[in-house]
């Protein structure tokens, strides 16, 4: 649990200096001018510049404050505060280790993480406890397996193991790379790395559990979250999963880590390995306290098991009408491209023009709003705000798209004749949005005929 707690603030820390430092608090959160916010989460909005400046200093002090156990209570409740509240500003920004992080700094919350290798312990004997009951550990490897394993499921599609999409198109444009580029020009790597990728998912967790298969599977996280990385540039989450899948390790692993981080010692003014004798050795939570904490990580996972499957509650294709697809493991599944032009009529007078999507939206913005129905409709309506106001009068808003999926050529997404001002944000299904033409040929096969 220690070392768990320490590695995740760690790489915490390092992410945020990371993200200040490439410019992408200003980029994303306070050079906007619109923000695409979650349904019922409305009243989420930037802070302005200083703000959010000061948003992130807090939250990169609350991982400092998680990293050494200082003050963990406090520390992990600021960071799953803020870390959430910025995840929550923009769909735009959405990525799946961002969702991860969350929902890890949330368990965090209920364990005592800070019990021992801390600063907490260390200027608090009295709370120093050698041991944590093993709920306390299960629950990050059932989150862990929770996420490996349906993002395995998501796979099982027929445009990922039938047609080896998107990888199709993603991996011969890393063709130039040294040694292994030739390689991924060839249509049989695609076929190999989607089912690969599909049994490593599926099967991660399972042998990561049992001893005789955990080394070798634990190899297996590296090589395969660092080829990821090094193919498609996907930031710190191959960092995130190395590091946090070390938990599935036994305690005497983890002694070594400790015993190697404060051999360090000599370069600090204190150590974190110098217990003063306590009469307890275990952690234990009150009648009541145990009660509530475990009501609370039922209701968590059984969130998590249903979350994942609400895209069966809607009809259509769910990578073409993305209704649940967020919040469900669903990586690197998709290649959707696409163009989106509004057009906005003054029924009053019969004026008609297009809105110019670039002088509201970045360019990030635009490009993920374009193929995206829940954001499409979220931008409708604020032009319908915008120009009403410049009007003074009634604003009908409809569009025209062409959207791209896996390689099929391009089709309308929306129906152009519905005007979405009079269409409402929710989480029931869009009849507005026109069916994928699942029978359309791909890139591909015109290619080859």
């Amino acid at each position: 649990m220690a070392v768990f707690r320490f590695l995740f603030g760690f790489i915490m820390l390092v992410s945020i200096i990371r993200f200040s430092a490439n410019g992408w608090i200003y980029d994303l959160y306070v050079k906007p001018d619109f923000f695409f916010t979650y349904y019922g989460f409305d009243w989420v909005t930037p802070p302005g510049e200083v703000g959010m400046y000061l948003l992130f200093l807090v939250m990169g002090l609350a991982a400092g404050s998680i990293m050494l156990g200082y003050y963990y209570r406090i520390g992990i409740i600021l960071f799953f505060l803020t870390f959430t509240y910025v995840e929550l500003i923009d769909k735009t920004n959405y990525l799946n280790h961002y969702y991860f992080v969350s929902i890890i700094s949330f368990l965090l919350m209920f364990v005592p993480a800070h019990c021992s290798f801390s600063l907490d312990a260390l200027r608090k004997p009295s709370i120093r406890k050698e041991y944590v009951p093993a709920w306390t550990i299960n629950i990050f490897k059932l989150q862990l397996g929770i996420v490996y394993f349906f993002a395995g499921v998501a796979k099982l599609n027929p445009d990922w193991l039938l047609n080896a999409m998107p990888l199709r198109i993603w991996l011969p444009a890393n063709s130039d790379l040294p040694i292994v580029g030739p390689l991924l020009e060839y249509t049989a790597s695609a076929y190999i790395f989607s089912w690969a990728g599909a049994f490593y998912d599926l099967t991660i967790a399972f042998f990561l559990l049992w001893k005789r298969t955990r080394i070798l599977a634990y190899i297996a996280v590296i090589g395969f979250h660092m080829f990821t990385w090094f193919l498609f540039q996907i930031g710190m989450f191959p960092f995130i999963m190395i590091l946090c899948t070390l938990i599935f390790f036994p305690a005497e692993f983890h002694k070594k880590i400790i015993h190697f981080i404060s051999g360090l010692k000599k370069y600090l003014p204190f150590s974190l390995l110098e217990p003063k004798p306590v009469q307890e050795k275990e952690f234990q939570l009150s009648r009541n306290g145990s009660s509530v904490i475990g009501s609370i990580i039922v209701i968590h996972f059984v969130l998590q098991l249903l979350l994942p499957l609400r895209f069966m509650l809607y009809p259509g294709n769910l990578f073409w009408t993305q209704e649940g697809f967020r919040f469900s493991w669903r990586v690197m599944l998709t290649e959707k491209a696409g163009y989106i032009t509004f057009n906005l009529r003054n029924p009053e007078t019969g004026n008609e023009w297009q809105a110019r999507n670039w002088d509201h939206l970045t360019p990030e913005q635009e490009k993920e709003m374009s193929t995206r129905p829940d954001m499409i409709l979220q931008f409708a309506h604020y032009l319908e705000d915008e120009y009403q106001e410049t009007f003074s009068g009634d604003v009908e808003v409809t569009v025209e798209s062409k959207v791209t999926l896996n390689g099929r050529r391009s089709q309308p997404i929306i129906d152009p004749t519905v005007d979405l001002t009079e269409q409402e944000r929710g989480l029931t299904h869009k009849e507005w949005i026109l069916p994928l033409n699942e029978n359309q040929p791909t890139w591909f096969s015109t290619q080859q005929e």
